[in-house]
């Protein structure tokens, strides 16, 4: 999966990673930016990074990947520089699946890696990924401007993780310095009732939810 920061993954594919781990797929996290001293602690940069990793090790992440881009400041990277380091990580990993973060998150990095993941993942003949899900992101896919604006995030696919609902929290746990207090949609509890919400809809306790890109069958 690529996420644009840490604790992206978590938030919208944690669950789902920990699931396909155990069932024996090989999962691999691109976590694309890394803050920058001038806008962000140098020890919350290190500190984020260890937390990666250790949300990783819970979730049982294969590898991870640090691209190292400028978080916030992805838009003063060439399209083609961006597209060129995420295309070259899916060519060494040859992945079926990539999610991808959601074309209408408010957050520019996320689109920006929505639409680099996009050029990368085209049929080529270098890679051949056969399906292709778009994640939501707490306080990020549910805070932009409303539906015709930028779009809404449908989805139609569910994928259960009744059991996999306390090892996403615990993965999630470890980016402390993310955490938030609820009624923060960053926070632990959120992060819960959303799986539990998304859960209701396809009458399991607790689900993550994806939009189709691209199936290939």
């Amino acid at each position: 999966m690529v996420a644009p920061h840490p604790d992206d993954e978590v938030l919208g594919v944690g669950g789902t990673s920990a699931r396909f781990a155990d069932e024996g797929h090989s999962v691999t996290v691109v976590v694309v930016t890394k803050g920058e001293p001038e806008l962000f602690d140098p020890q919350l940069i290190e500190r984020g990074r260890q937390e990666a990793r250790l949300a990783h090790s819970y979730l049982g992440v294969k590898d991870t990947v640090f691209l190292d881009f400028p978080a916030a400041r992805l838009d003063q990277v060439p399209h083609h520089t961006l597209n060129r380091a995420i295309l070259e990580v899916l060519q060494e990993k040859q992945p079926d699946i990539v999610f991808v973060p959601f074309l209408g998150d408010v957050h520019l990095d996320h689109r920006l890696v929505f639409d680099s993941t996009m050029v990368a993942v085209r049929p080529t003949g270098d890679i051949q990924v056969k399906e292709v899900y778009a994640y939501e992101t707490l306080s990020e896919t549910n805070w932009n401007a409303s539906q015709g604006i930028y779009p809404a995030f449908d989805p139609d696919l569910y994928i259960c993780v009744d059991d996999y609902l306390g090892r996403k929290l615990e993965a999630m746990r470890t980016y402390s310095s993310q955490l938030r207090q609820f009624p923060h949609e960053r926070s632990l509890e959120a992060i819960e009732v959303l799986a539990k919400r998304r859960g209701t809809a396809v009458g399991v306790n607790a689900a993550e939810a994806f939009i189709t890109i691209r199936r290939l069958i």
